[in-house]
């Protein structure tokens, strides 16, 4: 079956090897850790036992934050390394784990290739963030008597009907796996229906509760305030949007900006992926608004501009705030009057909107967010954010909590309290972990 499947792959493989190539060299993608990938991975601490976390991209990085704390504190005899699919999860990683723990991509799932990466990296337990089952993988750590977990784990809809398709293959899959902690009961049976022995499925809650932090100051968010200009007025900030989706918000701001009552209001927008920077950029532009690229003024600020050609600074309120950099959108966040969560006013599955109501901020989002359908139902139905259908709806609703304060700031306080009540994930996920380690 093996050499089946080590075919299909290849096949797979030269049919989108032009996509590859395009995007290496358009987008500066997938460029870095092709050794990784061909499984020769080498470990920081090699006499100790070894814990090995997946995580795909940056969301599951961020979702994992937690469980890694724990595991570093409890099983201190352990290493724990991880492993990224994306250039932006491993960029992610590194930043937030790679100073103590060995951070690597997740080696292609050949089976010459996964049985190197196991004899080199010789895990005692291997966690996988919220799905993320490879054929081969799960088979050489059932082989070696590796105990695989899924934690934090979902299945969407999407998925779902994948695995549907080939659902005698996907049963021989889940059947290998150890343990699954699913964030919810719906997501437990569809686990089950895949082919997970019932006693084997868990639910424990979402992990992404614990990860957002209630509060209502970021690190940070005063230096950007300062570096944008933006402590006096009100701040619309657009966060992790998609394709389509600028356009859609630059229509409703420059519509807002039309009545006086708004005069003071800016709008920043923060991108989902690093490779949409320029074109966004583009977009705004061809609308004729004055907009400032963060990064500028961020390599300015740094002293990374050799020599500026001119001072980077977003001194009028007309001026739109493209967020083109990593790992600042928390900031943005921090900032804002009124927040709009992307990818969601277009059917791409939506962006986590729980870091913005844990910030105690008056959250909004499309339609489209199946991917966060658990966090929406718990939201809306505390009226811990609001839905919007269309432009229209967004409009409408963003006229609403500017005039409104007291309403917004509900909103707000809402979200925050849907947060806290839903977070104890992390700990009846260790719990769990540690029975396997220890049994």
């Amino acid at each position: 079956m093996r050499f089946i499947l080590d075919l299909l792959y290849l096949l797979l493989g030269v049919a989108i090897s032009p996509m590859v190539v395009y995007r290496v060299i358009r987008h500066k993608r997938y460029r870095a850790g092709w050794s990784q990938r061909f499984g020769k991975v080498i470990r920081k601490s090699p006499d100790k036992k070894c814990i090995w976390l997946h995580a795909v991209s940056v969301g599951e990085v961020n979702a994992a934050k937690t469980i890694i704390r724990e595991l570093q504190t409890k099983f201190r005899d352990f290493e724990i390394v991880i492993s990224t699919t994306t250039d932006t999860g491993f960029a992610r990683a590194s930043a937030v784990f790679g100073e103590n723990l060995q951070v690597f991509y997740f080696p292609l799932d050949f089976s010459w290739i996964m049985r190197r990466a196991f004899r080199r990296i010789c895990p005692a337990l291997c966690l996988l963030m919220e799905l993320e089952v490879w054929p081969n993988f799960v088979r050489i750590a059932q082989q070696l008597n590796t105990p695989v977990v899924v934690i934090n784990g979902r299945i969407s809809n999407k998925s779902l009907s994948r695995y549907r398709k080939v659902k005698p293959f996907a049963k021989k899959i889940f059947g290998k796996v150890s343990l699954v902690l699913a964030q919810t009961d719906e997501y437990a049976e569809r686990f089950k229906d895949l082919g997970c022995p019932s006693e084997r499925v868990i639910v424990t809650g979402s992990l992404k509760y614990d990860t957002a932090q209630i509060t209502n100051k970021v690190e940070g968010a005063d230096a950007l305030a300062d570096q944008l200009n933006i402590k006096d007025g009100r701040l619309w900030v657009a966060g992790a949007t998609g394709n389509d989706e600028e356009k859609i918000l630059l229509d409703v701001y420059q519509k807002l900006k039309k009545q006086k009552q708004f005069d003071d209001l800016r709008l920043a927008i923060v991108p989902r992926k690093p490779e949409r920077f320029d074109e966004v950029a583009e977009l705004i532009k061809q609308t004729g608004l004055e907009f400032i690229r963060y990064s500028q003024v961020k390599n300015q600020a740094a002293g990374k501009s050799s020599p500026p050609r001119r001072k980077y600074r977003a001194s009028s309120i007309e001026t739109i705030i493209l967020g083109d950099t990593m790992g600042d959108l928390r900031k943005f966040y921090s900032l804002a009057t009124v927040i709009f969560v992307g990818r969601s006013l277009v059917p791409m599955g939506g962006s986590d909107m729980m870091e913005a109501a844990a910030l105690g901020k008056c959250t909004i989002f499309g339609p489209h967010a199946f991917n966060f359908r658990q966090t929406v139902d718990a939201l809306l139905k505390d009226r811990g954010a609001i839905m919007v259908n269309d432009k229209e709806e967004l409009l409408e609703t963003i006229k609403k909590c500017l005039i409104e304060p007291d309403f917004a700031q509900r909103t707000a306080n809402n979200g925050q309290e849907v947060i806290r009540k839903n977070q104890g994930a992390t700990a009846k996920s260790i719990e769990r972990i540690a029975a396997l380690l220890n049994g």
